[in-house]
């Protein structure tokens, strides 16, 4: 392996026992680029050729206030595949507020867990309270990495050979952008939503592969809500709205305070994709919150979707937190949501509803064959959770016709990355390609990235490849086949 270092950015950051500051989520924040990195174990295969990306979170400076692993600053890693051979490099992204934190040489802004009272200035974008780290999703689209920020906020973007930092992206509209773009290969459109504390509170849009918004539309809701995701099929674009959100009345006094709102169904917008607010059609379904969706499709009169039903989204205090961190554990912990892979199915003629639990365990951030996006499919695949660490700890893939499933558990410290579906080069069958994951390793200080055989799921890794420095935990990340990155669409399968 061949490396070189840039040069270290500016931080204040002190040692602390926090439990988001330590082990697996130790801020990483060295800059690197690596050449030909080394295999531990196995081949690279030769018949992938694109990028891995992945978003993580790494606080720089001494926290404000009480700091929440979201509040840290986002970093992209790439590990790029051509001709059984793998490259590395990181970068941080160069927010407005990491320009100006670096300037400063130390925090300006208090966190999730913290009120506007912590921050010595105001935030930039949409929900100007809180610094956009821009630290939450990654997707490439138009030839493009765009990072996104758990609140919505503003999208940044980088180049995916390079790293090279565009700024931010210049379809943005002023009530910023939405955690989570949607990104369909097939048109190269990407798909997204927002969400504000004044009427009509959400908004719906779309960018073209050229990176133009061609549309972009108001979707009316009674009052503020915190919507994290969504979906598409062939057709349309489903949004939400569900009965977890801000408290009426402490929001009226500034105290930003989520709660469970009882006797108030989940309801789910579909919306034609390029749909005017009077297009929409309404469902009502069983009250949950859903943080990450897996697809929709059409099949005859109606609308399947698949995400994660949260049997408990507003969970108490974890008991065995360490003392003083149990709310927040509890609010990164999947245990406490409980979230199911679940089904809804919506009947675009009667506007009837139906649903139900695919499986039992503890499951989320899934993962499919994006050549199937909005389009009937087949195979899922899941992570699992230590409880209490938002640290995934194995995969699970659904066979979805069958209602078989595998599973794949990591050794004791040893923490995954969301790990998207890599599609072999030429392939026929959905599941004809690898899952893709950094590793943390917390028993060697080290990470590695593996690719899992889809087909042989249960065997374990075919390649462990090393990293060249130990990288922090974090939420998601997106795999692109270069054909994508060069011409912006890929033709479907299925």
């Amino acid at each position: 392996m061949k490396m070189e270092r840039l040069p270290l950015v500016q931080s204040s950051l002190q040692p602390s026992n926090h439990p988001y500051l330590n082990g697996a989520w130790t801020p990483q924040h060295e800059e690197v680029d690596a050449w030909d990195l080394d295999v531990i174990e196995g081949q690279i295969p030769t018949d992938i050729d694109g990028v891995y990306v992945r978003n993580t979170e790494n606080q720089i400076h001494q926290p404000l206030g009480r700091y929440h692993p979201f509040d840290g600053d986002g970093m992209i890693h790439v590990i790029d595949f051509k001709n059984g051979k793998a490259d590395y490099r990181n970068r941080f992204v160069r927010t407005r507020g990491f320009q100006a934190e670096q300037e400063a040489r130390q925090s300006l802004w208090g966190g999730l867990m913290d009120g506007p009272e912590v921050s010595l200035r105001p935030g930039f974008g949409a929900h100007g309270g809180l610094k956009d780290s821009s630290s939450t999703d990654v997707v490439v689209h138009g030839g493009k990495i765009v990072s996104t920020f758990y609140q919505c906020g503003e999208a940044y973007w980088l180049d995916p050979n390079t790293l090279e930092q565009g700024g931010v992206a210049s379809w943005g509209p002023l009530d910023g952008v939405s955690a989570h773009t949607k990104i369909d290969e097939a048109t190269g459109e990407l798909l997204f939503f927002n969400y504000s504390k004044h009427a009509p509170y959400m908004h719906y849009g779309v960018v073209d592969k050229t990176g133009k918004l061609v549309h972009y539309v108001p979707v009316p809701l009674p009052g503020p809500r915190l919507p994290h995701d969504m979906v598409f099929t062939a057709n349309y674009a489903i949004l939400n709205d569900l009965p977890v959100f801000w408290d009426e009345e402490l929001l009226k006094r500034g105290v930003h305070a989520v709660r469970h709102h009882k006797g108030i169904p989940s309801r789910f917008a579909v919306i034609p994709r390029r749909g005017e607010t009077k297009d929409i059609k309404w469902f009502e379904a069983d009250p949950t919150y859903i943080l990450h969706f897996l697809n929709a499709y059409e099949d005859g009169d109606e609308i399947v979707m698949d995400a994660y039903f949260q049997e408990n989204p507003t969970p108490r205090p974890l008991a065995d937190a360490p003392d003083g961190f149990g709310h927040m554990m509890a609010f990164v912990d999947e245990h406490s949501f409980r979230p199911k892979l679940h089904r809804w199915w919506f009947n675009m003629k009667t506007g009837e509803t139906r649903e139900q639990h695919l499986d039992d365990r503890i499951l989320e951030f899934g993962m499919f064959n994006q050549r199937y996006a909005g389009r009937p499919y087949r195979y899922a695949y899941s992570t699992t959770t230590k409880p209490g660490w938002f640290l995934f700890n194995g995969f699970v893939k659904h066979d979805l016709k069958t209602g078989e499933s595998w599973s794949l558990q990591l050794p004791e410290g040893r923490y995954a990355s969301e790990s998207p579906f890599v599609p072999r080069i030429g392939a026929k069958d959905e599941d004809d390609g690898y899952l893709v994951s950094f590793i943390i390793d917390e028993n060697a200080g080290t990470s590695e990235c593996i690719l899992v055989d889809c087909k042989n799921f249960e065997a374990g890794p075919v390649v462990r490849i090393a990293l060249p420095h130990k990288i922090s935990s974090g939420t998601h990340s997106v795999w692109a086949d270069r054909a994508f990155i060069r011409d912006g669409v890929l033709p479907p399968m299925g």
